[in-house]
């Protein structure tokens, strides 16, 4: 690792202040960071710990499920408020990595970091999430803005994510198994903001919503009627664990099960 200096404000009006050097980083978790760190491949002046801002905690009211920003994901998945209200949600959370990434690992930090594999940004999509910020509220949709890329400015930060609570709704995932990633997951939803299906894994420029699915489940809400549709192989990532048409293929599969097990 290279020198730099170590912050751990307590509010995050002085949080968002050292942020405003642009070479600080944030680190929650530090799932991410911490590797890029040892790599050599970052080289911050500060790193600022978010960990005593006071964002961490679960909400439930009749309509929303609203999980503070360095809530962990052990904390997300054994929560019987969320295994009640949302019960994908929690599934989610229990298959994210191993059980250190669960205990370490933060949902603010898996939405801000906007991995192409990682599993929540496909919830908050398709939950029709919105991401809540020291500076504003963003809705899911405008959030994801291509791989490791979203709408957040420099400095921002993520306090809140609120989930409105759906009909029904499922995720399951096709895991490397090596690192846990999703090489495909699919989370379908159908609520208040009607049906709509989120995939991550497969593209190349991230999570993304599958229309064609979410278009012929709106009309019946049942694995049948994804019957016949194919996801173009154009736009899927290849590497050596799968190519584009592998994992077209895989989107099929995985849909059809995820939208089985919503019921």
């Amino acid at each position: 690792m290279y020198d730099f200096a170590f912050s751990k404000p307590t509010n995050v009006a002085d949080a968002v202040k050292l942020l405003g050097d642009p070479d600080a980083k944030p680190i929650s978790g530090g799932q991410t960071l911490i590797p890029v760190l040892k790599q050599r491949l970052n080289k911050p002046t500060t790193v600022v710990d978010l960990t005593k801002l006071g964002l961490s905690g679960i909400t439930v009211t009749a309509t929303t499920v609203t999980i503070g920003a360095t809530t962990t994901h052990v904390t997300v998945a054994t929560s019987a408020d969320v295994a009640k209200a949302i019960p994908a949600l929690a599934h989610l959370a229990s298959h994210i990595g191993d059980r250190a990434v669960r205990y370490r690992g933060t949902i603010g930090g898996s939405l801000a970091n906007n991995d192409p594999t990682a599993d929540y940004p496909s919830a908050a999509l398709a939950l029709g999430a919105t991401i809540k910020t020291d500076r504003r509220s963003i809705a899911a949709d405008d959030y994801f803005q291509g791989m490791f890329t979203t709408a957040l400015e420099p400095g921002e930060i993520i306090t809140a994510v609120e989930f409105p609570i759906p009909e029904k709704a499922a995720y399951v995932k096709f895991p490397n198994p090596a690192s846990r990633y999703a090489m495909v997951g699919v989370f379908v939803a159908k609520g208040p903001k009607g049906v709509r299906v989120a995939v991550t894994g497969a593209g190349q420029n991230g999570v993304f919503r599958h229309t064609a699915f979410e278009t012929a489940l709106a009309a019946n809400f049942s694995a049948g009627a994804l019957a016949g549709l194919a996801t173009p192989a154009d736009g899927m990532n290849a590497d050596i664990h799968g190519s584009a048409a592998y994992r077209a293929h895989l989107v099929d599969v995985i849909a059809k099960r995820a939208v089985a097990a919503a019921g």
